[in-house]
């Protein structure tokens, strides 16, 4: 199976690919747009550079890699994707060759965690757009409403959401899923250092997210253009 998780940023998204990293029948592969992402549209970006010059910057050559043979053979292929590297003018056509899966995260939410990464974020910095209109195109050309998985409930409930996951791919749940070690890890984008402190630290999904963060003014309008997004997807969740 070739799993494509599609994500904004401050998802949960890297605490979930090491959810799937510790199944122990899965290859992982961070954010393989990332640098394609940013030489297309010249987006500032924290280690801008070392993204670039460590991935690659031509999108058809990565679609093609996501459809390739999975690494070392193994059973799953999860890849994480972030909605908002698939810039207008990047071939979509590879996601018909991915099982594709949207994982979600209240705007609120989002918006206090990516805020203290990465200053004056935009509604297109958080994915919340791209993520309906790839949820539409997938289910365009499947037939069917793709899975919607909440971040909320996975922090609520690991076993039972990440169970509910997996018994609709159709795969087995693996009791490893919900714990790894600490620190970073080998399959981390060169960008890990910016980003995943948090994720670095921990050992397996943390505990429910208590009441949604209080947000600078400047921020309100940010989660209000976000949320039809995030409710329209919120709706098919598992």
């Amino acid at each position: 199976m070739k799993l494509a998780m599609w994500s904004g940023p401050r998802n949960l998204s890297t605490a979930l690919m090491y959810a799937f990293a510790a199944r122990g029948d899965c290859a992982v592969w961070d954010e393989p747009f990332y640098a394609a992402y940013l030489a297309a549209t010249g987006i500032d970006h924290p280690m801008k550079d070392e993204v670039i010059a460590a991935g690659e910057v031509d999108a058809g050559r990565v679609g093609a890699a996501c459809v390739g043979p999975v690494p070392e053979g193994r059973a799953i292929w999860y890849q994480k994707h972030m909605t908002m590297h698939m810039v207008a003018g990047f071939d979509r056509d590879f996601m018909r060759g991915l099982t594709n899966v949207f994982l979600i995260r209240h705007p609120a939410r989002v918006v206090a965690s990516y805020s203290k990464k990465r200053e004056a974020p935009t509604l297109a910095d958080l994915g919340f757009v791209q993520q309906a209109e790839l949820f539409e195109q997938v289910a365009g050309f499947t037939g069917t409403a793709p899975l919607v998985v909440d971040s909320a409930d996975i922090r609520a409930n690991p076993r039972s959401t990440l169970g509910r996951l997996c018994a609709a791919l159709g795969i087995p749940f693996v009791e490893g899923m919900l714990r790894w070690q600490a620190g970073p890890k080998p399959f981390d984008g060169v960008w890990a250092p910016h980003w995943y402190n948090a994720v670095h630290a921990s050992t397996g999904i943390d505990e429910p997210e208590g009441d949604l963060p209080s947000l600078a003014a400047e921020y309100a309008p940010l989660v209000e253009q976000a949320m039809p997004y995030y409710q329209r997807l919120a709706a098919r969740r598992i």
